[in-house]
């Protein structure tokens, strides 16, 4: 058979214009859904893991980034990732507590009190951690802290006395039980809703990271930062385990060696925004007030009795990381 130059050329220029739509079909994309802003520290360190992803996959593995709460909010991220609406999240474990106390454990006050002690928990926590969300068809990939949280008000805070009867803003059980310990009123607010919150009145103060601060723009409704190392709460990122074995062996290593370095990197950049976030802060003319000794005290207090009521709900995986973090110094 003798094909005609018309031909020749008409399936040269054929195969090369099947190529992109074979390239596609080789490509799996993946949706991700979080519930902070672009600018957040934690948000950067997740763009950063997913350019390792991509590049590290060779384009097999595509990702596309909701963030801000765009495409889920919180409290239904890791739904999300379950039923596969999404393939990857990231949350607030302690906004979870309700499904189960151990979720709480790094929303105790003062349980750590520096990033080196939060490290050790972490470590005695995920074990348990990995096992729970595997149960829910989930594969934990890292976790980070938030910057350690402290108090936003319009009034100096001296000691706990001060915050009786304020309206503060809550995150998870342990932010609610804290407020009720102490005299305030405790109202559930999304980290995306805190501006309008305070602006409507439905809040006036609020436990929570400097970096939180400066995603919301406290200084349009705040006076005061009190920085007391509330607490070192981390977020988590998971992938929809079905999804991640369905890869390729190499795509998946690929995965875990960018959520290990996500976690390096992110331990480091939350240490790097607690000082910048109180920076800003503090130049957008908010005061950041030293805590005095006795609110301190009154800290510890609140701190033990909900350390040891959290225990009696955790059960013996909970005294068992209590024990193994005060033994670990």
């Amino acid at each position: 058979m003798i094909l005609s130059r018309r031909a020749i050329l008409a399936a040269g220029l054929a195969a090369p214009a099947l190529l992109p739509r074979q390239a596609r079909a080789q490509t799996t994309r993946w949706q991700f859904a979080t519930p902070y802003p672009d600018g957040n520290f934690h948000t950067r360190n997740i763009r950063d893991f997913i350019t390792a992803v991509e590049q590290g996959s060779g384009g097999r593995l595509a990702i596309q980034l909701h963030s801000n709460g765009a495409l889920l909010p919180l409290p239904q991220i890791k739904r999300g990732a379950q039923t596969g609406q999404v393939q990857l999240g990231e949350i607030l474990i302690s906004a979870y507590g309700n499904e189960d106390p151990l979720l709480e454990v790094d929303s105790i006050p003062q349980l750590v009190t520096s990033y080196a002690g939060a490290k050790k928990l972490a470590d005695l926590s995920r074990p348990m951690l990995e096992a729970r969300l595997a149960r829910q068809g989930l594969s934990l990939l890292y976790t980070v802290p938030w910057p350690p949280s402290g108090f936003y008000t319009n009034f100096p805070v001296e000691t706990l006395e001060a915050l009786r009867g304020t309206k503060m803003r809550t995150f998870n059980v342990m932010t609610n039980r804290f407020a009720t310990l102490i005299g305030a009123t405790p109202t559930l607010v999304q980290a995306a809703e805190i501006p309008q919150a305070f602006a409507t009145g439905v809040v006036n103060a609020m436990v929570t990271s400097a970096a939180t601060g400066v995603d919301s723009a406290a200084w349009d409704y705040a006076k005061f930062f009190t920085p007391i190392g509330f607490t070192w709460t981390k977020n988590a990122v998971f992938v929809n385990r079905r999804a991640l074995e369905a890869l390729p062996a190499e795509v998946q290593a690929t995965i875990r060696s960018a959520a290990a370095a996500a976690e390096t990197r992110g331990w480091a950049m939350s240490e790097a925004a607690r000082d910048s976030a109180q920076a800003t802060l503090g130049s957008r003319g908010m005061t950041v007030a030293e805590p005095s000794a006795a609110l301190m005290e009154g800290m510890a207090r609140v701190g033990a009795t909900m350390a040891e009521e959290w225990a009696g709900r955790a059960g013996e995986d909970g005294r068992k990381i209590i024990a193994d973090l005060r033994a670990a110094g």
